[in-house]
């Protein structure tokens, strides 16, 4: 048969994303950005005066799982397979549960600047378990940038003031780290279930599964001093965390992935510590430290190099025959 009778395949091009939908998806994960970046100095608030951390935990997976349970009467049930309850069972249960009680724990002791910091690390524990446990293959690049990532994060808690208020601090950045490792095991266990089916109809199941443990925190949740005041401000403050960062953010991540995709999406993430440092100072609950700043910005240049990393390897076209 000559070559010019053989039929070469079409290669079908990646659609071109028009402008308004590009403008759209960064608005809807900016704004989602903006809920995470200012909970965190608005947990601030609410830990210790008006709420314990397992008060605000309470708070965001009982009324997160209800507000989901809510908005899935209006979708179409996904139904989940048998050989992925263990994994929503484990992502919700252990996963979820810890990551939001460590990290409210972390900011009862913590500066919310440097847990905004801190919290930039889920993707490189990400990449530490698939190396670690997965035995997946990784670059010295990728490499290079989790090493630059965990100096930026060691200069965040070697530099805090001594004293007892140091103490605390570090505990409280320990604590942050120890929510940033539960949250990355709360991906890679769903990455599965992620792919397979739709946000809220996979949510609802894990934020029920989350609300098994929860269960333990409950005898002491109406003794909250919230519960025994008139002021406005502490029920505005948990409205806020209730509605905004765990609910409203969840509906807007998923089209912004769809119009500008994952891998912009996942950028944002580093500007979460400045939203809360902006959002921190100007509450007052915090002051910005120079050396915040220097850490902010080798953590990110590490997180930038990781990213980078695994770009070269999505992109590199595999051996012919495998």
């Amino acid at each position: 048969m000559s070559q010019s009778n053989i039929t070469k395949p079409t290669v079908k091009e990646a659609p071109e994303r028009s402008a308004s939908s590009i403008l759209w998806g960064n608005f809807f994960i900016f704004l989602a950005t903006v809920f995470f970046g200012v909970n965190i100095p608005v947990v601030k608030i609410l830990i210790p005066e008006w709420m314990t951390s397992m008060d605000v935990t309470v708070f965001r997976l009982g009324g997160g799982c209800v507000l989901i349970w809510i908005a899935s009467l209006f979708l179409k049930p996904d139904r989940i397979a048998r050989h992925d309850y263990l994994r929503v069972f484990l992502g919700g249960a252990v996963g979820l549960f810890l990551f939001m009680f460590l990290f409210n724990l972390s900011l009862r002791y913590a500066d919310p600047i440097d847990v905004s910091i801190i919290m930039t690390f889920p993707p490189v524990f990400v990449i530490l378990i698939g190396i670690i446990f997965q035995h997946k293959r990784t670059s010295w690049l990728e490499i290079a940038g989790v090493i630059v990532g965990f100096i930026g994060a060691f200069l965040v808690i070697v530099t805090q003031h001594s004293g007892e208020k140091g103490s605390d601090n570090i505990l409280g950045d320990l604590l942050a780290f120890g929510a940033t490792i539960c949250y990355a095991f709360y991906l890679v266990i769903l990455e599965g279930p992620t792919h397979r089916y739709r946000p809220i109809p996979l949510l609802r199941w894990v934020f029920l599964m989350a609300c098994i443990p929860m269960l333990l925190l409950l005898p002491a949740f109406p003794k909250a001093p919230i519960f025994h005041t008139t002021e406005f401000e502490p029920w505005l403050c948990i409205g806020f965390v209730l509605i905004c960062p765990t609910f409203l953010s969840y509906f807007l991540v998923n089209p912004a992935i769809k119009l500008i995709g994952s891998e912009l999406v996942s950028m944002y993430q580093y500007l979460v510590p400045v939203v809360a440092a902006i959002a921190s100072v100007i509450m007052g609950v915090a002051t910005l430290r120079w050396i915040q700043v220097v850490a902010m910005v080798i953590i990110i240049i590490g997180m930038l190099m990781t990213n980078r990393a695994k770009h070269r390897h999505s992109s590199t076209p595999s051996p012919a025959g495998k």
